[in-house]
């Protein structure tokens, strides 16, 4: 017998989970997500989230509550009659009325090996910490930020040069199969809760924009971090004088250099944009100036040219 499902998620990160849960046969009787949201050149227009379309192209129905403080949404939650309530990625805190508004609790599917990188930004911090591995957790949610037992987890590995983008595509994918799995376990009376270990607790705070700028300063392998982990959004930058001015380049993509080098860090070293660091060298591999599209280090400098001995900002 399937479970009664309540799904609650925004992003993109979120759809492949509540899509292979419907796809495993469980009744999703509603989904909640973050109300529409002004987009477009002038903000006009009100756009739905992700998760809010997708669960449209379905016939399920959606509610977009700011958030749960009025009684008559915590009612509404509770009137669904579920059985469960997974949560992905949904945006905004849950008071107890909802996390014990379902007959078996909440269940979250978090992108960390918790409790190392609990909070909103774990997968941007694992990369930034130079991490060889993350993965996907299933966890029921109690009142702490990411505290909860967990129930399953699968690890992903993290490359030499992936970037935030590739391991969040990575993650969603596996998010879904492992949700799925723990549904399907929970349903039969199958699904293991093992307590966190009160040791190696991290926290991923969100990305602040003064974070961003690139130090060149640093070891080139925390430059080549820093790079990847804000890779594609919101983008590692430095300042480039282009027309006269100094403005700001997005670097997407990098990769290490070598180790012997002894020019000042932010100094370019060659005609491949190979970068002078505190401690070795990383070559800039993809890079976006403000307005423009994302280029390859060899077609960007046919237009913005950098000449060796350079230093940059």
């Amino acid at each position: 017998m399937a479970l009664r499902i309540i799904f609650m998620g925004t992003p993109d990160f979120s759809v492949p989970t509540l899509e292979a849960l419907a796809d495993a046969g469980h009744e999703i009787v509603a989904v909640y997500s973050q109300p529409p949201r002004p987009a477009g050149r002038r903000g006009l227009e009100l756009v739905k989230s992700p998760v809010h379309q997708a669960a449209e192209r379905r016939g399920i129905p959606v509610f977009t509550p700011v958030n749960f403080r009025a009684e008559e949404d915590r009612e509404a939650f509770r009137a669904h009659g579920a059985d469960v309530a997974v949560v992905v990625a949904y945006g905004l805190l849950l008071p107890e009325a909802i996390l014990t508004g379902t007959h078996l609790g909440c269940y979250n599917g978090h992108a960390s090996l918790l409790p190392r990188w609990r909070g909103a930004a774990p997968i941007q911090r694992a990369i930034m910490a130079g991490d060889a591995e993350t993965g996907m957790m299933v966890m029921k949610m109690g009142k702490g930020l990411d505290t909860g037992p967990v129930a399953l987890t699968r690890r992903v590995a993290i490359g030499e040069n992936m970037t935030a983008g590739a391991l969040h595509d990575a993650l969603m994918q596996t998010g879904g199969v492992l949700m799925a799995e723990a549904m399907g376990r929970l349903e039969a009376g199958d699904l293991p809760l093992t307590p966190q270990a009160e040791e190696g607790v991290l926290y991923a705070a969100k990305i602040d924009k003064a974070e961003t700028r690139i130090d060149f300063s640093k070891p080139a392998k925390d430059v080549h971090n820093h790079i990847r982990g804000l890779s594609p959004f919101p983008g590692a930058w430095f300042e480039l004088p282009i027309a006269g001015k100094q403005e700001r380049v997005k670097v997407l993509a990098s990769e290490r250099a070598g180790d012997g080098v002894s020019k000042p860090a932010g100094t370019v070293l060659d005609d491949r944009l190979t970068i002078a660091c505190g401690q070795g060298a990383v070559r800039l591999v993809r890079l976006q100036k403000a307005g423009g599209k994302p280029l390859d280090a060899a077609e960007f400098l046919r237009g913005t040219p950098v000449s060796a001995g350079e230093v940059l900002g």
